[in-house]
C-alpha cells in the first residue's frame, strides 16, 4: 500500500474512532488533509474507497445519525469495543518472545504517524479524545512471510497464486486472516476446486503471486467468514482465577467475569475468572509477564512461574521469582 494512502487511511481512522458523535462527510473531508484539494466527484469515489478498504481490514465503520428525530445528514465513526482485536493465541516460544518483547512497546501510546494525524486533527479544530486511541498503540504481531502479500491481495481484491505443502500450486481469492490455535490461517475461495478453503500460512513456501486486477471478487459477509473461522476455534475447557492489572490484557478481561478475590491484591489490580484452553493457558498467561497473576488453580500458577524462570535462565537473569510474590 502506498504511503500516501496509508497516512490517509490512519488519519480517516483516528478520526472516526476519536469521534463521540458521527462525523459527517463534509467535516471528513474538511479534517483529512489527504481529502481537501479533490473535486466532489473524486472525494466521493477516494472516501468510498477508503471505507471499503478499511472495512476490509476489519475496522467496523458505522453510518448513523447524531439527531434521532431530524433528518439529519448521515454521519460515520468507529466504536472503540468494535474495533478491539479478538483474542489472539500463540505458542509457547512465541509467547515467550513477546512476553519479553511486550517491555519495549509498553510506554509507547501511539506511533508516529499517529502523533501527526492528532496534531493535523487539533489543528483543524477537532478535540480528540485520546484515552480512545489505545486500540492503536503499536503491537507486536507474528506474521509469516506469506501474511502481508496475503494481507494487501486481501484489502485490494485480487486473485493470488502460491505453493502449498506438497508443492501443490493454488489458486485462490483471499477473503480474511485469522489467528487460531497458535497459528495463522487464510480463508479463502480455492479457484481450481471451486470451494471455500482454509489455509495455514506456515504451509506455504516461496512467494505470493498477485493475478490479474483488484477488484476481482466480492468476499462473503462477515456472518458467512465468522462460521468459517469458528471451525478454527480452539476449545476452552479451563476455569481459572486471574489478577489483571487494569487497562491490561485486554483479551483475558473480554472472556471474563469479575470475581471476588481469595487474598489481597496488588494496586491496579482486579479478580477475573478465566475460561482458557488448558493446553495454552500456561504459554498465553506468562506472555502477559507481570500485568496477570495466577491465583487458582496452584498447580497451573506453579506452572506459570516455572515457565518464567526458564526464560530469565535462557536470558540469563539472576533475578528470581518468589513462589509467594507476584509474578515479574
Amino acid at each position: 500500500m502506498a504511503a500516501r494512502k496509508t497516512e490517509r487511511l490512519v488519519n480517516l481512522t483516528i478520526l472516526l474512532l476519536s469521534s463521540r458523535r458521527y462525523v459527517p462527510r463534509a467535516k471528513i473531508r474538511e479534517t483529512v488533509e489527504a481529502y481537501r484539494d479533490l473535486s466532489d466527484e473524486n472525494f466521493n469515489r477516494t472516501f468510498e474507497r477508503d471505507k471499503d478498504d478499511l472495512r476490509a481490514m476489519g475496522i467496523p465503520v458505522e453510518t448513523g445519525s447524531n439527531e434521532r428525530f431530524f433528518d439529519d445528514e448521515p454521519g460515520y465513526r468507529i466504536v472503540r469495543t468494535d474495533f478491539e482485536l479478538p483474542p489472539c493465541e500463540f505458542t509457547g516460544e512465541e509467547a515467550m518472545v513477546l512476553g519479553l518483547a511486550a517491555t519495549v512497546w509498553q510506554q509507547a501510546s501511539v506511533a508516529d504517524q499517529t502523533r501527526q494525524a492528532l496534531a493535523k486533527l487539533r489543528a483543524a479544530g477537532v478535540d480528540p479524545d485520546p484515552s480512545r486511541l489505545r486500540a492503536l498503540a503499536p503491537r507486536l504481531s507474528v506474521r509469516e512471510t506469506a501474511f502481508d502479500p496475503l494481507r494487501e491481495a486481501m484489502i485490494e481484491r485480487q486473485t493470488v497464486r502460491f505453493t502449498y505443502k506438497g508443492g501443490q500450486q493454488r489458486t485462490v481469492q483471499p477473503w480474511r486472516l485469522v489467528l487460531r490455535n497458535n497459528n495463522s490461517y487464510l480463508l479463502a475461495f480455492d479457484c481450481d476446486r471451486q470451494a471455500p478453503r482454509i489455509f495455514k500460512l506456515s504451509r506455504i513456501a516461496g512467494a505470493v503471486s498477485r493475478l490479474g486486477p483488484p477488484n476481482a471478487f466480492v468476499p462473503p459477509d462477515n456472518e458467512a467468514l465468522g462460521d468459517y473461522a469458528e471451525h478454527l476455534s480452539v476449545k476452552s475447557d479451563f476455569d481459572v482465577v486471574l489478577a489483571i492489572r487494569s487497562e491490561r490484557a485486554p483479551a483475558l478481561r473480554r472472556r471474563g467475569e469479575l470475581e471476588h478475590a481469595p487474598i489481597e491484591l496488588p494496586s491496579g489490580f482486579e479478580a477475573y475468572r478465566v475460561r482458557l484452553n488448558q493446553n495454552n493457558a500456561v504459554a498465553e498467561i506468562a506472555s502477559y509477564g507481570p500485568d496477570v497473576i495466577v491465583l487458582e488453580p496452584a498447580e497451573l500458577r506453579a506452572a506459570v512461574l516455572g515457565h518464567l524462570r526458564g526464560v530469565l535462565a535462557v536470558h540469563g537473569e539472576a533475578r528470581e521469582l518468589s513462589e509467594t510474590g507476584e509474578q515479574r
